[in-house]
């Protein structure tokens, strides 16, 4: 017979390595995309071991119906928990593209001054003239980016795709 407390013992552990585990993978998948062979490996390698103790704890407590939901919510938390530390790490880098109308060089002065190095291109819009401002930077420092391009131009147009 099983206890109450083995039954959520084991339930509570599934759920925070499949947390764990599915939070991994989506880093896993990150360094994938990043070309980062060994750390993609290593993560992967901690992964399968995780999940080898995982699903012999649920199929070894297949009676234990909270440890089957255990594991099916630690899988959907683990996506969340993966996303905000992908987010929060932000690894690499990204290429940020400011459009604005303002017809003087102040954007790319303001972005220089804080220490990005800009390229600029004045062409035309399908208002008039307009001052692209490119920008390659640190993930982590996009929220600073568009900040600073709202407060010089509160219209500018903001675009920022990821370089791998």
């Amino acid at each position: 017979m099983i206890t109450t407390s083995t039954v959520i013992s084991t339930s509570i552990l599934i759920f925070v390595l499949r947390v764990i585990n599915i939070a991994l993978d989506t880093l896993r998948v990150m360094f994938v995309v990043q070309r980062k062979r060994v750390l993609s490996a290593l993560v992967g390698f901690v992964q399968a071991l995780m999940w080898i103790v995982v699903i012999k704890a649920v199929l070894d407590n297949l009676e234990n119906f909270y440890s089957i939901v255990a594991y099916a919510g630690g899988y959907s938390a683990g996506i969340l928990v993966g996303m905000a530390l992908e987010e929060r790490l932000a690894i690499g880098f990204s290429h940020v593209r400011i459009v604005t109308s303002e017809d003087t060089p102040h954007m790319s002065t303001t972005l220089r001054k804080a220490g990005y190095g800009v390229t600029d291109y004045i062409g035309q819009g399908k208002d008039g003239r307009v001052l692209e401002v490119n920008v390659i930077a640190k993930r982590r420092d996009l929220t600073h980016i568009e900040k600073i391009a709202s407060q010089v131009d509160p219209n500018c147009f903001v675009t920022s795709e990821a370089i791998f």
